[in-house]
């Protein structure tokens, strides 16, 4: 996983000093841990430790962090409720939100991107994967990660129920878009690093990084983890496949629980 920020004109940007950081797991030895391991990086400032979701709540409400490493199952308090007040209460994009799992297709997950979520690591994750993590995510990236993300988008859009059924026309929330801009939607569905989709596209970088500024600013995301979700939520993409739908074409509508 590579940093790969949305950058300006409309999109978040980086913390202008460390990156302030709490953590939150009811295992002492999880959450000490991680504070230490994150304590070893110039760029990063642990400003406090949390044993529950409640904990972090008000943690968050005090310390204003910029990332926040929440863990799913928690007593008191879960994490994906913990993360949807956190947002909630959120006066801007911040904090960022990376859930911890133990297993990399935890159900409990696909609800956590629902809440806010922007990312999410596995509790076994190396110490470099968890820096690039906090990194990536702080810069208003989604944690993307080919071998979790990628699946866990598909199965999150195809539990969810179909567009028509949440009171939304399939792709009619897409319209805002220009053509190119739903075109680099549907390759960050695909998982593509900004990098990729410039090379894809055969444009400029930071003419890809504006295109998805834009993206999330017109459609009202915080990161490209949500805009995954949108893809595959509004029907642009259909789980298990890898071909893209034509928002001009009209078609019938469909339902991505039967994917």
């Amino acid at each position: 996983m590579s940093p790969d920020s949305s950058g300006p004109p409309a999109g978040p940007t980086s913390p202008a000093g460390p990156i302030r950081i709490v953590v939150v797991d009811d295992q002492e030895v999880v959450r000490t841990a991680f504070g230490s391991i994150l304590g070893t990086q110039a760029d990063f400032a642990v400003v406090g430790l949390a044993a529950d979701g409640a904990a972090a709540v008000d943690l968050c409400r005090e310390r204003d962090p910029d990332v926040v490493i929440m863990d799913v199952r928690m007593p008191h308090l879960d994490g994906i409720e913990a993360t949807r007040r956190i947002v909630a209460a959120s006066a801007d994009d911040r904090p960022r939100i990376v859930m911890l799992t133990t297993f990399d297709l935890d159900e409990h997950v696909y609800d956590a991107l629902d809440a806010g979520a922007s990312g999410f690591l596995l509790k076994d994750v190396t110490a470099e994967q968890l820096f690039d993590a906090v990194r990536v995510v702080a810069v208003g990236d989604g944690l993307i990660a080919p071998t979790v993300t990628r699946r866990l988008i598909a199965e999150f859009a195809r539990r969810r129920p179909p567009p028509e059924v949440q009171g939304r026309t399939p792709l009619a929330s897409l319209a805002a878009l220009t053509t190119r801009e739903t075109e680099v939607l549907r390759l960050i569905a695909e998982g593509l690093s900004n990098a990729e989709i410039a090379a894809r596209l055969t444009i400029g970088e930071q003419t890809v990084k504006t295109h998805v500024s834009r993206v999330l600013t017109k459609l009202g995301l915080r990161d490209r983890t949500q805009a995954v979700a949108a893809a595959y939520e509004t029907g642009l993409v259909v789980a298990g496949t890898r071909e893209p739908l034509d928002p001009g074409e009209p078609r019938e509508p469909r339902d991505l629980r039967a994917r």
